[in-house]
């Protein structure tokens, strides 16, 4: 927990100041994980606002401060699906994959300027992750990047998801699946493009 359980208790019985402290101490991590979900550095602040104002109007319904964190992530990945529902509907959807490497640079940058020193171990792996996973849905997507990027366990993960710990294991067995075959396929179309040229 980035807070003490007592400022949440705080936040909940209405003290703005509390949640306001909730808010910037998690507000950095909120940000990284919407930038990796939507893949669109020009709309995580939206998006963010969007998560924390949730957070605010139902913050009464949280059963105990121990559940915070998975709940503010389940919040978090639901704020960032509705926001892809929302722009595939307009058909605006763009994937990673058809990011730049610039554009891709500017989304990290959007978590924030000054990366926490494991953040910026974890760089390197995300940049790999985030290639990675451009070749399969959006909840696959959304569901690997909380359990391989994000860090989260599979009690967590339960959390999030309301499912007991085999359906996950399940869940992200098939996941991982899907992200070999994609990365297969990719390897076997680079490959003939080499062949072509």
């Amino acid at each position: 927990m980035l807070v003490d359980f007592e400022v949440v208790e705080r936040a909940r019985a209405g003290d703005p100041a509390a949640f306001n402290e909730v808010v910037t101490a998690y507000r950095r991590r909120i940000f990284g994980t919407i930038s990796r979900l939507i893949g669109r550095p020009e709309d995580v602040e939206d998006v963010a606002q969007e998560a924390f104002l949730r957070l605010y109007f139902s913050l009464d319904q949280l059963r105990s401060p121990d559940v915070f964190e998975p709940w503010l992530y389940r919040l978090t990945v639901n704020a960032a699906l509705d926001y892809l529902r929302k722009r595939k509907r307009r058909r605006l959807e763009s994937r990673v994959s058809d990011l730049s490497e610039i554009q891709v640079t500017m989304a990290d940058a959007a978590a924030g300027t000054h990366i926490q020193f494991e953040e910026h171990q974890k760089s390197r792996i995300r940049e790999t992750v985030d290639s990675l996973l451009s070749g399969v849905s959006e909840e696959d997507r959304m569901l690997l990047t909380l359990k391989e990027v994000e860090g989260l366990t599979l009690k967590e993960l339960e959390k999030v998801y309301h499912v007991n710990e085999n359906a996950l294991k399940v869940r992200l067995f098939r996941a991982r699946q899907r992200v070999i075959k994609a990365f297969a396929a990719s390897k076997g179309g680079q490959g003939e493009e080499k062949k072509n040229a």
